[in-house]
């Protein structure tokens, strides 16, 4: 049995790895597009399962694949494009509350249990000169919504209810409870 990881975050893999378990990591090449008619908090879980699905693996290997957004007034937040769409996101952010949602798929055999894991966060207000400034650092370009909790943006939190680590896309307390029941082999020698 061998751990999947369907992901190329280089958080996803850092967070896979307070696990102490060997895993791979495998990406899966999916059109992730959401339908915007549906609930985002279904479609990211759909989205997470499809990248599970689309990884090759043998038997009984666990395969671990997660989608992370950002969802604010209804407005679903992807990574941002472009400077400018980040700077929008940032924007749009201050003095609000939104939610972070992960979809997050575990996948063996013929079982797959698929969740969405919501964290609210509460951002204070932002000057436009912090918007430029955490834009101009780069590391708003790869991240749902424009930010990294565990960068930058933590200046900007002023409050947050749930998971964390969901905020920086894998709702790690939440996995260890899927893996226990979905493969309780995997976790033998950690507990």
């Amino acid at each position: 049995m061998q751990l999947i990881l369907a992901s190329q975050s280089p958080r996803r893999r850092e967070l896979l790895g307070l696990f102490q378990i060997p895993f791979s990591v495998c990406v899966a090449d999916i059109d992730e597009t959401m339908d915007p008619a549906k609930p985002a908090f279904s479609e990211v879980a759909r989205v997470s399962r499809a990248k599970a699905e689309a990884v090759p693996r043998k038997g009984e290997d666990v395969v671990v694949a997660a989608d992370t957004i950002v969802v604010c007034e209804g407005t679903v937040l992807g990574k941002p494009r472009s400077e400018e769409e980040a700077a929008a996101m940032l924007r749009l952010l201050s003095s609000r509350d939104h939610q972070v949602m992960t979809g997050m798929t575990v996948l063996r055999g013929d079982t797959a249990r698929t969740v969405t894991e919501v964290t609210d966060i509460h951002f204070r207000p932002l000057s436009e000169r912090e918007i430029r400034r955490y834009v101009a650092s780069g590391e708003p370009m790869d991240k749902a919504g424009a930010y990294g909790i565990q960068g930058g943006a933590a200046l900007f939190a002023e409050k947050m209810v749930g998971d964390y680590y969901n905020v920086m896309g894998l709702p790690v307390c939440r996995l260890w409870q899927i893996l226990r029941e979905v493969a309780p082999g995997l976790l033998e020698d950690t507990q």
